[in-house]
């Protein structure tokens, strides 16, 4: 089969769902369409679902005010890139597919199937804006909500569970100077910056020299570079991004950044997001993990130098945490952006099988003592 796919021609609930959240663009941003089509589905499932403040999609299932609630926060966004949703030999192809339409509407599905006790509750949101620097959607969540335990929805593949991710930082280097002759001894706008990131890279690589593994190292890139003249002034911009491990404060290291520059240098630090970690005997770890392992899987732990909106909420929630989904991360914002439909099954699986077992033991957990005082 290798064909276009129209809406409401699917037989199967969970494959409609995914197909038409697919088939709406969202771009970072431009989310509102995809967030009203996801609330729509939530309602059909029975949710209390409604598009919030911020623009989020959410959905949620027990009442109000349980005492035990469980989130499953993934996000509706995506990255530009116009990629045709078709199906092929099973597999959905299109943007967004894999980050991260195809974990969100597992976790929908999961919530709806989950058996949960009548003291909890489980939402299923799908934020706007984890795409861009600010993650808008999530840190509009973060203050609001305190969950008991939360599901980042991200590929991580059937099988696979993502303990946590490396912090971030994005540095914007900007160097002015008088225009001069090429053949003068003065240096240029763009030997400045040139010069402030030579300093910069020996720093990071005078830390890693002592790390093992990069999810322990500090990574720098150049995201991008321009030069201009106009006969007066020079000025040099160079935008680079930095991967940071558990303990370097992006604060910390935006000062040190800082510091290297030169009087006719600027540095404009964004994005900052703090690394978190869980290990793997967190409650959702083992949730996740015995759910895996009860459809046939073994578990796969997994550290990922990106970042998430688990890096948004795990420091302010403080509660069990960790990420999952179906999809092969290594696809995520190319033009090959697909998820095979087998996979989104055997997610939806893991998930429901873990969301019981979680609720469980949250509320098992919370039971009150059956020793009372004589």
């Amino acid at each position: 089969m290798n064909s276009p796919v129209a809406s409401d021609t699917v037989a199967d609930p969970d494959l409609q769902l995914l197909i038409d959240l697919v088939s709406t663009p969202s771009v970072s941003g431009c989310e509102r369409d995809a967030a009203l089509r996801f609330v729509q589905h939530a309602r059909v499932r029975g949710f209390d679902a409604q598009v919030d403040e911020a623009g989020n999609a959410v959905a949620h299932r027990g009442r109000s005010d349980a005492p035990i609630h469980i989130i499953m926060l993934g996000h509706i966004d995506t990255v530009p890139g116009d990629i045709p949703v078709r199906i092929s030999d099973g597999v959905l192809h299109g943007r967004g597919a894999v980050d991260a339409k195809g974990p969100l509407c597992a976790m929908l599905c999961a919530a709806e199937r989950a058996e949960l006790p009548a003291d909890t509750r489980v939402s299923v949101i799908g934020a706007v804006g984890e795409e861009s620097a600010g993650s808008p959607g999530a840190r509009y969540l973060a203050p609001r909500m305190r969950p008991d335990a939360c599901v980042i929805g991200e590929p991580s593949g059937w099988d696979g569970i993502t303990l946590g991710y490396k912090g971030r930082l994005l540095a914007t280097a900007t160097a002015s100077c008088a225009h001069h002759h090429s053949a003068a001894e003065d240096a240029s706008a763009g030997d400045e910056a040139a010069g402030w990131w030579s300093r910069v890279l020996s720093r990071v690589e005078e830390f890693n020299a002592d790390q093992q593994g990069v999810f322990d190292t500090i990574q720098a890139t150049i995201l991008g570079m321009h030069t201009d003249c106009d006969g007066l002034t020079q000025q040099a911009t160079l935008e680079t991004g930095f991967r940071l491990p558990v303990g370097i404060h992006p604060g910390d290291f935006s000062r040190m950044i800082e510091a290297l520059a030169g009087e006719d240098l600027q540095i404009d630090c964004t994005g900052a997001e703090h690394a978190h970690v869980t290990d793997r005997n967190d409650p959702v770890v083992r949730a996740l993990s015995s759910a895996i392992r009860s459809v046939g899987g073994r578990p796969r732990p997994k550290r990922k130098t990106g970042t998430a909106d688990l890096n948004v909420v795990g420091p302010v929630w403080a509660c069990p945490i960790a990420a999952y989904g179906p999809g092969d991360s290594s696809l995520d914002h190319t033009p090959f952006e697909r998820i095979e439909l087998d996979e989104f099954r055997r997610s939806i699986q893991v998930l429901t099988q873990a969301t019981s077992m979680l609720a469980a033991e949250l509320a098992s957990a919370h039971e009150p003592s059956s020793t009372s005082a004589t």
